[in-house]
């Protein structure tokens, strides 16, 4: 054991940790920190090895780009030359993107949770050089504050227990490494075992459990307020149903979609949503604009135009919402620079899809939050006219006071535009998107996450039918190819093919997918076959399906990585971990029970329906107990007891063919699942077990069979007997 003040003996500025190793990384958020003098070195085997070799504690800092208080400690304690020589000369400084290592955050997140009783980011923990965590919290500011140290405190405090009491260090480590594994115990989902039977009435109870946490103001709970996007999708799936709860559930997910794009959170100027709320009324956005946010919520409403909407919030405003999400994600987020181009054949138009936009603006040398966003009464006069400008002041809740700081507030209209009021707005809009965008702009993290694409797929592809817009499955198709060419490996002579998680200018490179990557791509894939047809896409993911059973249910047993890190790994006491819970994004596990009730469906393979089901026996303590963070659990759960309902749609690619098929995707019945006959030919169609021995009508005339539970109808030919047949299958 080393004394005081000998903790960097036999250093040198020769050595590599002796210097911030950041510089050539791709991650965004890692080269926001390569200027610090904190000498950062990236995740890995690496770090730890030199930690062992010092024999010093690490100091793990996870964060992401848009992230508006890691830029704040950033600025106070990294940039700090005293605080970096004392974080260098005792610890061995590891930085995390949350975003490319979500496996490391979620372990790491476990333990700050445990050990502080909160989570958030920047997450700051103390490990052991093994990677077992013995301390941890999250923002630390430079002075104390009522009950928070200072980061400085905290340092030192950490150095003296490692130096000094070494033997409880390590015991504490054990201790909480222990309890992450019995957590991983009790939601551990056996794939081998006798599938569960689903009762409907778990999903009757869901509802009237979310509807007794409604918030008045719209969604759930108190601020901060995230879009609670996986509960709206069981929401509306339920709705979609006949259930004695079917109401209940339209009028929760209405309340709560109108709430959400009538306020601050929607960006009433470009489209798309922020992170979160501040404030119950959604007034106050935490301005970053992330991909699996809007990705999801352009999903949710479409699905909502397609239910029908209410009288309180309408089908045609929700149209609105989802296009202009979708106009936003493709112009704000598409890359579509020379290495992405190259990858798609120079095709036109974004080849993937960046991670975000920051919190925050830097407006001459300093990170403001939300400057991009923000406006003054007297701006609005300057630009619009007295009348007018006050007039949207009033409108737009923008005050002399500011609702965010002197700087200014959001437009908040907090209730629908329409009359004399949204006759205004659609006057001055174009005015103030000019100006706006002659700002200074947030900056934009532009790697490429696999997973989060393929959320954006399975919502451009929907989008495009239900809104009528050919022009987003054209973005989805070039999506995937982007997905296909640069993060998916094809396997070789019986070995599993490989989807890596990250890409950075048209490379991809780091760990493998997890497994929310693997089900999200299908996801993806699966949606853009029912849309589109062409049978390279359910083939694609297929083959991405059947790498993720191979990697993450070997055994019987499911979990979320494949062992990327011994660190990790040690850190959650040598359990392979599996997160039943939804997050910013769902559940693995619950968008894998998602992807292999279609793939039974369109395949016939009744194993992996059977898997969806042992995954699906997580679900009763969970529907009335925590609902909230159980939605796409919920959700996939309301599609296999409404289905599959299966749909194989044959015959020539006549306007007829295109009616029927249109009729089916504008249908809202969760159970649903597509096959379209290739309309590049039969020979493709053959790939789709679904469509196997489905003939045309007479003269090639098409027609869609329609079956349920093992029971088919007799072909439907026109549009009227198949929506017939629908409402029947839907009762």
């Amino acid at each position: 054991m080393q004394g005081p003040g000998t903790a960097d003996r036999g250093a040198s500025d020769a050595s590599p940790w002796a210097a911030n190793a950041l510089g050539g990384e791709p991650s965004a958020y890692l080269r926001q920190h390569a200027g610090n003098p904190v000498h950062w070195q990236p995740f890995g085997d690496e770090a730890f090895a030199f930690a062992a070799a010092r024999d010093v504690p690490v100091f793990l800092s996870i964060g992401y780009a848009a992230c508006h208080w890691c830029h704040v400690m950033a600025g106070e304690s990294f940039e700090d030359q005293d605080t970096a020589d004392f974080l260098n000369a005792n610890f061995v400084p590891v930085k995390v993107d949350r975003e490319e290592r979500p496996d490391v955050d979620a372990v790491y997140m476990a333990a700050t949770q445990a050990i502080s009783g909160e989570g958030g980011w920047p997450m700051s923990v103390f490990l052991l050089p093994d990677g077992r965590a013995f301390h941890a919290g999250t923002y630390y500011p430079p002075r104390p504050m009522p009950g928070r140290p200072s980061f400085r405190q905290v340092l030192e405090a950490v150095r003296e227990a490692w130096l000094e009491r070494r033997d409880a260090v390590e015991q504490n480590a054990a201790t909480l490494a222990r309890g992450i594994a019995a957590a991983q115990s009790a939601s551990a989902v056996r794939l081998d075992a006798p599938a569960a039977v689903l009762d409907p009435a778990l999903l009757s109870a869901a509802v009237r459990a979310l509807a007794r946490s409604e918030d008045a103001a719209g969604g759930f709970g108190a601020a901060p307020k995230f879009p609670p996007s996986a509960v709206l999708e069981f929401l509306i799936r339920h709705a979609a149903t006949a259930s004695d709860t079917a109401e209940a559930a339209r009028d929760v997910a209405g309340r709560t979609l109108a709430a959400m794009a009538r306020s601050a959170l929607f960006d009433q100027l470009d489209g798309g949503f922020a992170r979160y709320s501040v404030t119950r009324d959604w007034s106050v956005p935490h301005f970053e604009k992330m991909l699996y946010d809007n990705a999801q919520l352009l999903r949710v409403y479409v699905h909502w135009a397609r239910l029908g909407g209410t009288d309180g919030y309408p089908a045609a405003e929700a149209a609105a919402v989802a296009g202009s999400t979708a106009d936003w994600m493709l112009d704000s987020l598409g890359l579509a620079g020379a290495a992405a181009q190259a990858s798609q054949g120079g095709a036109e138009g974004p080849a993937a899809l960046a991670s975000s936009l920051d919190a925050d603006t830097v407006v001459d040398g300093v990170h403001s939050e939300g400057a991009s966003y923000l406006w003054t009464p007297g701006e609005l006069a300057e630009l619009l006219g007295p009348a007018d400008g006050a007039a949207v002041a009033r409108l737009m809740h923008v005050s002399d006071a500011g609702t965010v700081s002197e700087a200014g507030s959001p437009l908040h209209p907090g209730h629908a535009l329409d009359g004399p009021e949204g006759a205004l707005w659609q006057r001055v809009r174009p005015v103030l998107r000019l100006a706006r965008a002659a700002r200074p702009q947030p900056a934009r993290d532009d790697k490429v996450v696999a997973g989060w694409n393929g959320l954006a797929l399975a919502a451009l592809a929907e989008a495009s039918a239900v809104l009528g817009r050919p022009e987003l499955l054209g973005a989805a198709e070039r999506i995937a190819g982007y997905l296909e060419r640069v993060h998916w490996t094809p396997g070789q002579g019986g070995e599993p093919g490989r989807l890596l998680r990250v890409s950075h200018d048209g490379s991809a490179r780091g760990i493998g997918g997890l497994l929310e990557d693997y089900a999200f791509c299908v996801e993806g894939l699966f949606a853009l076959y029912a849309v589109s047809g062409r049978t390279r896409w359910y083939a694609l993911a297929e083959a991405i399906l059947a790498s993720a059973c191979t990697r993450f249910a070997a055994g019987g047993a499911l979990r979320d990585a494949a062992g990327e890190s011994a660190q990790v790994l040690n850190a959650q006491g040598g359990r392979a971990g599996m997160d039943p819970f939804d997050n910013a994004t769902p559940s693995g596990a619950a968008a894998f029970a998602g992807v292999l009730l279609s793939s039974a469906a369109l395949s016939g393979c009744s194993e992996r329906r059977a898997m969806a089901g042992n995954i699906l026996s997580l679900l009763p303590p969970l529907a009335t107990n925590a609902p909230r963070v159980a939605g796409w659990l919920l959700a996939t759960a309301q599609a296999a007891l409404a289905g599959p309902v299966e749909a194989a749609v044959v015959g020539a690619g006549t306007p007829e063919r295109t009616a029927l098929h249109r009729a089916l995707l504008l249908s809202p019945s969760p159970g649903l699942v597509i096959a379209l006959q290739d309309p590049a030919g039969d020979a493709g169609g053959g790939q789709v077990p679904l469509l196997r021995g489905r003939t045309a009508g007479p003269g090639g005339s098409p027609q869609v069979y329609l079956c349920r539970g093992m029971v088919c109808d007799l072909p439907a030919g026109s549009v009227a007997a198949l929506r017939a047949r629908l409402a029947t299958m839907a009762e």
